[in-house]
């Protein structure tokens, strides 16, 4: 058996046990992302998107006026307990702003009064058995620019996959990292077998030297 047999035997196993590995990989991140998550009501998504699941926590802050022009709520939507105290707290970011339910938007009635556009002004809201279910609210002066927020409280609420599918949600939350590792182990896959190609094509080693 000749050296660049060898050679190209094992490049292919070495590039079969990559894409492997990078396949597995990318499982691994796709199921990462399949969590249970409320099914938002159609535009309580907002600007940034952004998902927390609080619950078991007593304590919770959203951002008012986050995002890149400070039109958004983050976390965008919230799940949290009975019980828990949620404190909204202005950045000072993208002009006056309040919190306010949207007409016929969900149990919790959230009205933190005329806008405010001064950093570090908080509203705070303690849910209770009542506010159980699901919540749209907006900014008022800036609703028709998506700043949108959900908010979820208790276990008895409508549930989907993050992953998609089902309920009345248009949006598809995947965590940050998920996305990121899902385009590193795809461009990861095609090199490297392009390289296999290359390599059962051509033959030789893969340094290129000549016995």
């Amino acid at each position: 058996m000749s050296t660049d047999d060898v050679s190209r035997r094992t490049f292919i196993r070495t590039a079969g046990g990559a894409a492997g590995v990078a396949g597995a990989t990318a499982a691994t991140g796709t199921a990462a992302a399949q969590e249970e998550q409320p099914v938002w009501p159609s535009g309580a998504e907002g600007n940034v998107g952004s998902y927390e699941d609080a619950r078991g926590e007593s304590e919770v802050t959203v951002q008012v006026g986050a995002g890149d022009q400070g039109l958004a709520f983050d976390p965008t939507l919230l799940w949290v307990d009975p019980g828990t105290t949620i404190t909204w707290e202005w950045t000072g970011a993208g002009g006056a702003h309040n919190v306010v339910t949207v007409e016929d938007g969900g149990p919790a009635s959230l009205d933190s009064g005329d806008p405010v556009g001064e950093e570090g002004y908080t509203y705070e809201y303690e849910t209770s058995e009542e506010d159980a279910g699901i919540t749209h609210y907006h900014c008022v002066p800036h609703t028709t620019t998506g700043m949108h927020g959900g908010l979820a409280v208790g276990e008895d609420v409508e549930t989907e996959s993050a992953g998609g599918g089902g309920g009345g949600s248009d949006a598809v939350f995947v965590p940050q990292g998920a996305r990121a590792l899902s385009v590193a182990t795809f461009v990861a896959m095609v090199s490297t077998l392009g390289l296999a190609f290359v390599f059962m094509k051509y033959g030789g080693t893969i340094t290129g030297d000549e016995e």
